[in-house]
């Protein structure tokens, strides 16, 4: 996997930026030769969004436990 230092990758921040989002290869950004933080590619995860609108009717309490409570009023 490709690295670079953080000094470098500060001076060339948005351009490394561009980079990855076009190759869609991750880069490991190292401090002092350690790694400290990894850039990948920003991908959606669509398996939310095709649950959107799917709820179409909701009945009862959803945050109930359906149990009575001594300081339930009646």
């Amino acid at each position: 996997m490709k690295t670079i230092s953080a000094g470098k990758f500060k001076d060339q921040c948005l351009k490394i930026m561009d980079a990855v989002a076009k190759t869609k290869t991750p880069l490991v950004v190292t401090k002092r030769g350690r790694p400290v933080i990894q850039v990948v590619p920003y991908r959606e995860n669509k398996a939310f969004a095709s649950l959107a609108g799917s709820i179409l009717r909701e009945t009862g309490n959803p945050f109930g436990t359906g149990e009575k409570w001594d300081a339930d009023l009646p």
